[in-house]
């Protein structure tokens, strides 16, 4: 009996195989994502392992704990990034972006600015505490993956010393000044040394191992609980240079959206992992041999005629390491911009065919400021690693809340499944943080002082963003009843079309019925245009706007666009003329009408958010307007000034 078309069988493995171009595809995207996604956990191997080991806070370089050590090592990364952000994390994507921002859309399910359930609030109070905190990550991220490169110098002869900090500022530099290009450009440009970074240290940690394989042993798990055995509190320290060897994991996930889960999965299984893991096993082997080398354990795998060559390579791979924050960065403080999290900022699309590779020139100007202030500061790694591991724990833990959350309320995960995967990823985030926090005097405040101050500054926009939508004068005038009183009384009409922005709702904007106050005119077409930010990350074309024609000329407009997504004004109209089959953005007769609101802070009241509302109003002068941001022509928009109490209840 034959088989129908459809159940025909399939040859061995031909389920698998991907037309020549799609494989293609695929590979080069993997390839950009090791240029992106893998800077930051691919060069930690250069200061990691050195700074569990440290004379100062560090444990001694015996075989029990260089064993002990590796383990953790690999073990961690295992569990934290190849199960919590591969495996799972990677899972809780919407629809294909990632991180701490799209996860908490996710969960919440509206625009965050204005949720107001208690429960949703906790969840984005706590979503604004582990993005802040990774602003800390990406200014400390360049400085230390830099520094810890270029200080392979001094490795060679101590003559470099002097010119370590100098060389980094002048990198870092180098690093800021291309972001304009795109991470799609600066990933493909990246990949290929990238990757061959990966083989690199794959190699050096393969010949060190084969010369000592007694390290094998590091990989039973044993030995880890072991170490906490025979060190005890110490080796509870210890535990904050064993979470440098996953930063990166939280960027990794918020770089979802540039190249999607697929290549991620494929670089990190089929390269990153096995280099890494290979690498810190060498390492340790090396340490069994010599424990004199565990100051620079990296370098000190190199052979004396290599050392020159690997520290240009180093150098090349934390420029890349930067670059995985500085993307990472960027895409947050978009999707924060959408969600009502934080001022509208000037983006710039470097990509054509991915809409999540986008370059935000202030941002990028901002963290190169802080990035080069860190390095003058601090002026070593060592120094710097002590402030590094308290931003990545903390981002972690909170990533692993909001994920519990995510699961139970979107998943519908039964209660011990929850408490079974989010129960370990948290009490593994919970020591790494409790470890780092006693590393708070000695650079620890850094990513916290960051932090707190973005954090700050996004709470002020919040709570600013809600008393003013408290203080606006609703005109409480329906829209229908509106458009029938001009019916009965008609006022004077002009020749074009103009333009009303209104907010979710039935009631007339204020700017319409200033301007049929003050100019007492009307245009023979008059669009009231409403847009929404939902959710998601983009909304599709054939969803994007419904359109009613209502009577006297009017027209209803609501147009609804994701938060990875910029409304573009003209040419939502454009299409919304094709639809309807009559011009509607007409150069020369049409006309935006906008608000202008000069706020005003309360002169009474509770003293921290007078505070607050006052950073507000400095954030709202200062952000990007209406017309830029919604790419109106500047010649075609009449501006209705107000002056606005902010009134708090």
């Amino acid at each position: 009996m034959s088989l129908p078309p459809q159940a025909a069988p399939i040859p061995s493995g031909a389920a698998h195989t991907q037309p020549p171009a799609q494989g293609l595809a695929m590979a080069t995207l993997a390839l950009a994502a090791l240029g992106i996604v893998f800077g930051d956990l691919g060069t930690s191997p250069l200061y990691a392992l050195q700074e569990a080991f440290h004379p100062g806070h560090g444990v001694a370089p015996t075989p029990e704990n260089v064993l002990g050590i590796v383990s953790l090592f690999i073990w961690s990364l295992i569990l934290m990034v190849s199960i919590k952000y591969v495996f799972v994390l990677m899972q809780a994507d919407n629809h294909g972006e990632g991180g701490l921002l799209a996860l908490l859309a996710l969960l919440v399910g509206e625009r965050t600015g204005r949720v107001s359930t208690r429960r949703a609030r906790r969840w984005v109070y706590l979503a604004m505490i582990g993005t802040a905190m990774l602003y800390g990550d990406g200014i400390i991220t360049p400085a230390i993956s830099v520094l810890s490169a270029v200080e392979g110098l001094e490795v060679a002869t101590p003559a470099f010393s002097a010119y370590v900090v100098p060389l980094t500022v002048v990198i870092l530099l180098a690093l800021f000044a291309i972001q304009p290009l795109g991470s799609g450009r600066v990933g493909v440009a990246f990949g290929p040394i990238l990757a061959l970074w990966f083989v690199v240290i794959f190699v050096l940690g393969l010949v060190s191992l084969i010369e000592t394989p007694a390290i094998l042993q590091a990989l039973n798990p044993w030995h880890a609980f072991s170490f906490f055995m025979h060190n005890g509190f110490k080796g509870f320290v210890a535990l904050g240079a064993v979470v440098l060897c996953l930063t990166g994991g939280e960027a990794l996930y918020a770089d979802m959206g540039h190249f999607g889960a697929r290549p991620i999965r494929l670089a990190w299984y089929g390269l990153a992992l096995p280099a890494l893991a290979l690498n810190y096993l060498g390492q340790g082997a090396l340490l069994l041999r010599d424990p004199t080398a565990a100051a620079r354990p990296f370098y000190s795998m190199v052979p004396a005629w290599g050392l020159y060559p690997m520290v240009i390579l180093a150098t090349l791979a934390t420029i890349v390491a930067s670059q995985a924050l500085i993307s990472a960065v960027f895409s947050l403080t978009r999707q924060a911009s959408q969600l009502g999290l934080s001022p509208r900022v000037a983006v710039k699309h470097t990509s054509s065919s991915t809409a999540g590779q986008i370059y935000l020139p202030a941002l990028n100007w901002v963290l190169m400021v802080g990035t080069i202030a860190v390095v003058l500061g601090f002026r070593s790694s060592d120094s710097l690693a002590a402030a590094f591991g308290l931003a990545v724990s903390a981002t972690m833990a909170i990533t692993t809340v909001l994920f519990a959350a995510f699961a139970d309320v979107r998943w519908k995960w039964p209660r011990w499944r929850i408490a079974l995967v989010a129960g370990v990823f948290f009490v593994a985030d919970l020591a790494f943080f409790g470890a780092n926090a006693m590393k708070f005097a000695d650079g620890g405040w850094l990513p916290l002082l960051i932090g707190s101050l973005t954090f700050v500054a996004s709470l002020a926009w919040l709570v600013g963003g809600r008393v003013l939508r408290r203080s606006r004068p609703d005109s409480g005038l329906p829209l229908d009843v509106f458009i029938d009183s001009l019916a009965v009384s008609p006022p004077y009409r002009v020749k074009g079309t103009g333009v009303f922005m209104m907010a979710a709702g039935s009631s007339v904007p204020m700017a319409l019925l200033h301007h049929l106050k003050h100019n007492q005119v009307l245009h023979e077409q008059v669009v009231i245009l409403t847009l929404n930010t939902e959710e998601i990350p983009r909304v599709p074309a054939s969803e994007r706007f419904t359109v009613e024609c209502l009577p006297i000329g009017f027209i209803r407009v609501v147009a609804r666009y994701g938060y990875m997504e910029v409304a573009q004004v003209p040419q939502l109209l454009q299409r919304v003329a094709q639809q309807l089959g009559r011009p509607i953005d007409d150069p020369m007769t049409t006309s935006y009408y906008l608000g202008r609101e000069s706020l005003v802070p309360p002169d009474h009241g509770n003293p921290a958010l007078r505070l607050l509302l006052r950073l507000y109003i400095l954030m709202h002068k200062n952000e990007l307007d209406v017309t830029s941001h919604f790419g109106l022509p500047p010649n075609r928009v009449v501006e209705m000034g107000a002056r606005l109490d902010l009134l708090p209840r």
